[in-house]
């Protein structure tokens, strides 16, 4: 399981490197033209834009892999090892149940998309493309954080202590 858990988490690493890399092109793309051309050409910026999305969402993912999103850990720090890993589960439940409802939700946005047939002004290109970051992000979110928290559960049951990071070792 920690196999096929770290080949998910190196393919959404690569993903975020691949939109980091398009997303400086483009923006420097759009600031050359547009100051040395003089023609302002409005997909590199949109281009830009929705790398920069991908990139947000997918890099959550991340943040709560590696432990780094912020956290406020006053109480937590007060309580013994077994309550806090009850409060880190219960934690990471709750982060795990929110990522399912909006991976739900996020179906109907990308199903009005579809029906309308609605475009991006600059690109032209279908708008469930930029609303399946949404999507695709909460996906990973409910697959990684569901395996880690099922991990955590059975390291607890089984009485083994858990590691300092909160990461998927």
């Amino acid at each position: 399981m920690k196999k096929a858990l770290r080949i998910v988490q190196l393919i959404d690493d690569y993903i975020i490197a691949f939109a980091f890399i398009v997303m400086v092109i483009a923006g420097f793309a759009q600031v050359v033209n547009r100051n040395l051309v003089g023609a302002g050409i409005s997909w590199f910026e949109e281009l830009a834009r929705y790398c920069m999305i991908y990139m947000a969402l997918l890099a959550t993912e991340v943040g709560l892999r590696d432990g780094t999103q912020i956290s406020v850990t006053a109480v937590t720090d007060k309580l013994g090892p077994r309550s806090r890993e009850i409060i880190g589960i219960l934690a990471k439940l709750i982060v795990v149940v929110f990522a399912v409802i909006v991976f739900y939700t996020s179906f109907e946005f990308l199903d009005k998309q579809i029906r309308f047939n609605a475009r991006s002004p600059g690109l032209g290109v279908p708008m469930y493309i930029p609303y399946f970051a949404l999507t695709f992000s909460f996906a990973l979110i409910t697959l990684v954080q569901g395996t880690t928290l099922i991990m955590k559960i059975a390291r607890f049951l089984s009485g083994k202590s858990e590691p300092e990071k909160g990461g998927t070792a």
